[in-house]
């Protein structure tokens, strides 16, 4: 009889299920936040978004370092939390033990919320470097075993 990995009566694949979710629900939010920054500055990417405009002088702007930090910082979302969730089904097959797993995803999620307030706030670096760093090595521990466990 074959192991079901992907039920969520797995706790590992229930816990992945829940932080990803989370990953990817705080993630879609720097886009709204990119869109409310744009709203609130009256700075606006295509021309017919300028009708959305308070001012009705406003004009394209594509460079406004205030829009451009949130959209740096949701780029970088995409750029760690894509592979995140690409390597953690992957490593659920492996059959990991709860615990670790759990951790691994903790760990992860925590890490991504840190980054976009270390982002956000502009703290001083290396905060957002040390933030960055833990979640990317929390996708490469996981990747390490995938790898280690299925090669052929």
């Amino acid at each position: 009889m074959s192991i079901l990995y992907y039920t969520l009566n797995n706790s590992v694949f229930s816990n992945f299920a829940f932080y990803s979710t989370a990953s990817v629900v705080k993630m879609m939010g720097l886009s709204a936040l990119t869109s409310l920054k744009r709203m609130s500055k009256d700075v606006f990417a295509n021309p017919e978004d300028l009708s959305l405009a308070k001012n009705k002088s406003a004009v394209v702007v594509l460079n406004d370092p205030d829009v451009e930090r949130v959209r740096r910082n949701h780029l970088n979302d995409i750029e760690n939390i894509v592979p995140f969730v690409l390597v953690g089904l992957m490593y659920i097959g492996t059959n990991p033990d709860r615990d670790i797993a759990l951790w691994h995803f903790r760990i992860f999620f925590i890490s991504r919320v840190l980054h976009t307030l270390t982002y956000q706030l502009a703290l001083p670096q290396p905060s957002r470097f040390i933030t960055c760093a833990i979640g990317y090595l929390t996708t490469l521990s996981m990747a390490g075993r995938v790898l280690l466990t299925v090669r052929p």
